[in-house]
């Protein structure tokens, strides 16, 4: 089989979106760019399948340029394959996808505002805040643009009323930044509770950005 060690790679990931939470039941979903028969594209998670019955074969090939519609495969790639593939498209340093709808990104999605730089790991998504991207019907070339759109030199943003994504220079890293994108989240809420946090300026913020650049190890920005 074809891009065996990158399917049963999903399949772990996939696993642990349910296992840490970060995804419940058959929510969320999981790509890695790749290459089959010469074709550059990327594999994704099924729809519709619980993650505990994956199987290698399960998980879809589509090509950068392949629509689901004209997919022949018995296997119905993610229903939110479309911004899987403009991300790859327009992120060339995109190299794994996690979508999840997590509890406290969800939440705070559903106010349809950006995140400000209440704490300094913000910056771990790539900028001074974290976006969020507009809503519109999951599934559609609408989403797509909204979600691309709020990427804009970010790696990760939420999506109004529906839940957060993340990419990275491989599984494990996009994996982690999902994480921290919901722990961010689950931070911002609590200091809600208290009132307004105080927003650190856009000053610190990008000195926080330059140091980051400036720490990084195995291609990640370290500023814990």
């Amino acid at each position: 089989m074809k891009n065996l060690d990158q399917r049963n790679q999903i399949i772990e990931y996939s696993l642990k979106l349910n296992s840490t939470n970060l995804s419940p039941l058959r929510s969320g979903n999981i790509s890695m760019r790749t290459k089959e028969d010469e074709k550059d594209g990327y594999l994704i998670t099924p729809s519709g399948k619980k993650y505990e019955t994956l199987k290698p074969e399960d998980i879809v090939f589509m090509s950068l340029n392949e629509d689901a519609e004209n997919k022949g495969s018995s296997n119905k790639p993610s229903s939110e394959w479309r911004f899987h593939r403009d991300i790859y498209l327009n992120k060339k340093e995109a190299q794994a996808i996690v979508h999840a709808h997590s509890p406290h990104a969800t939440a705070v999605s559903s106010h349809g505002k950006t995140i400000p730089p209440f704490h300094y790991m913000i910056a771990l998504a790539g900028g001074e805040d974290i976006k969020c991207a507009e809503y519109a019907t999951f599934g559609t070339e609408e989403l797509s643009r909204n979600v691309i759109n709020a990427l804009q030199e970010r790696s990760a943003c939420l999506m109004s009323n529906h839940g957060q994504v993340a990419f990275g220079k491989n599984l494990e890293d996009a994996f982690e930044l999902a994480q921290e994108i919901e722990n961010i989240c689950h931070q911002y809420i609590i200091a809600l509770k208290l009132g307004q946090p105080k927003i650190l300026s856009f000053e610190e913020m990008k000195k926080v950005l330059d140091k980051a650049k400036n720490y990084k190890k195995d291609g990640r920005f370290q500023i814990f």
